[in-house]
């Protein structure tokens, strides 16, 4: 067993705990959301975040930062105070009917805008700025979108067809695409009911009514939660609420999603579309994201059949492959993470590795068939095209490698607190000392 894993009873309750998102926290802050005292952000004669009201509009903003909005007051973040809209986002009065952080990298002057939508007007801002030429009228900006909007949530390309924007109104979307003609296409979406708020959260998407949410897919509208669920548990932190706040209370589940931890993680990964990922204790963290936060989740977020520890993690012709303990399972990566069929299957079924029933670690290198198992000193070419053995074993100089990550910026390899850096492979095999080891946590998780 590697260092840092823990016993399955607690990895158990990881997927309770942290099956909703958390709000973006700053360093060390794991998002949780503990039971306290009451609101000490409060402030007697303003807006009261944690009523049964709800909110008229969320998003995030160009720094990864949530924001909520609720008539002439807005809150910021996971626990933020109440702040008078106008003042904060000038030249603009609430309520505000609709919001949403642009996606557009095709067009440099919109992406990462913010856009705040009431009556029949649209405000747009830059690094807490309003841009000039606004507010603009919402047919003007956005033709063929109608006015007195409920919600809005950009969609990216891969989770729809193209860079779009999905605007409310009752049970009717409007998708409008920047690239593609026409423009709008509008659609009937019965069974998701009326959003009054809607956001996009590491690659899902939530519409929430009143205090109430549910998880929808952006190209259909079906809702993919079994049931409501309320923002005050999820979203903002509130005195005597919080989902899993028992759980969380447990120091070893905490230092395990906590990404600044000195735990170390039992695999590292980028896959085909530079999607970077951290695997320790049945969790992942998404590091090539962190716009959208630096929060554990666990495995099935992202790849639905998965659970339990992943002692290795590559990527190989648009599959992701994940190795625990003597089975292997792969994931379709070109968008979405699609299961294959047929797996988990033993890792002797799936290569010609005589003796090798495990790894410590395992990695390939872009627009390469190699594949490289890590076991002690013990390093194993397969040759992915044949599925087999190549060549003689080599010894590393290492002498436990935790987990290791080819892309293209070299090789890094992992153990405990530390990673080393080589050019490549060739590198590695030649060199009779180590590099200066680096500090995982500053250099890949930020902390």
């Amino acid at each position: 067993m590697k260092n840092g894993r823990i016993p399955t009873a607690l990895l158990c309750l990881l997927p309770l705990v942290f099956s909703y998102p958390l709000l973006k926290g700053r360093r060390n802050n794991t998002g949780t959301n503990l039971l306290s005292a009451p609101d000490p952000t409060y402030v007697p004669g303003t807006a009261e975040r944690c009523t049964d009201e709800g909110f008229g509009a969320i998003t995030l903003d160009d720094k990864g930062v949530m924001h909520y909005f609720r008539g002439d007051s807005t809150w910021t973040g996971f626990q933020g105070p109440t702040q008078n809209l106008s003042e904060t986002w000038h030249g603009v009065s609430g309520p505000i009917d609709a919001a949403f952080r642009n996606y557009n990298e095709k067009r440099p002057l919109e992406h990462q805008r913010i856009y705040l939508f009431k009556d029949t007007q649209v405000w747009s801002y830059f690094e807490g700025k309003l841009l000039e030429g606004y507010p603009r009228l919402i047919g003007q900006a956005f033709p063929g979108i109608p006015d007195h909007l409920d919600a809005a949530v950009e969609c990216h390309p891969g989770e729809c067809r193209t860079d779009s924007v999905i605007f409310f109104k009752g049970d009717t979307v409007y998708i409008y695409s920047f690239h593609e003609e026409p423009a709008v296409k509008q659609r009937r979406w019965a069974t998701l009911g009326t959003c009054s708020a809607a956001v996009r959260w590491l690659e899902r998407y939530y519409c929430f009514n009143g205090i109430n949410f549910t998880r929808f897919d952006p190209v259909t509208g079906q809702v993919l939660s079994p049931r409501p669920l309320d923002t005050r548990d999820y979203f903002v932190r509130c005195p005597g609420r919080g989902h899993g706040h028992a759980a969380r209370k447990n120091a070893t589940l905490l230092s395990i999603q906590d990404r600044c931890s000195n735990r170390s993680f039992e695999a590292f990964s980028s896959d085909d579309r530079s999607r970077t990922y951290a695997f320790r204790g049945g969790l992942y963290f998404r590091l090539d994201s962190n716009k959208d936060g630096w929060h554990a989740w666990p495995l099935k977020h992202t790849w639905s059949t998965l659970q339990g520890v992943v002692d290795a993690a590559f990527t190989f012709e648009s599959r992701m492959y994940f190795i625990q303990g003597s089975q292997v399972t792969v994931y379709l990566s070109d968008q979405i993470y699609i299961p294959v069929a047929g797996y988990p299957k033993p890792m002797q079924e799936e290569w010609e590795v005589p003796g090798v029933t495990a790894v410590d670690a395992a990695f390939t290198c872009p627009h390469s068939s190699d594949l490289y198992l890590i076991k002690g000193k013990k390093l194993t070419l397969v040759d992915l095209n044949t599925r087999k053995r190549f060549g003689e074993d080599q010894t590393l100089i290492h002498a436990e490698v935790d987990s290791a990550m080819c892309n293209t910026h070299g090789l890094y390899l992992f153990h405990g607190p530390s990673f080393y850096h080589y050019k490549n492979v060739e590198e590695l095999l030649s060199t009779v000392e180590a590099p200066a080891p680096g500090d995982t946590r500053s250099y890949f998780l930020d902390c």
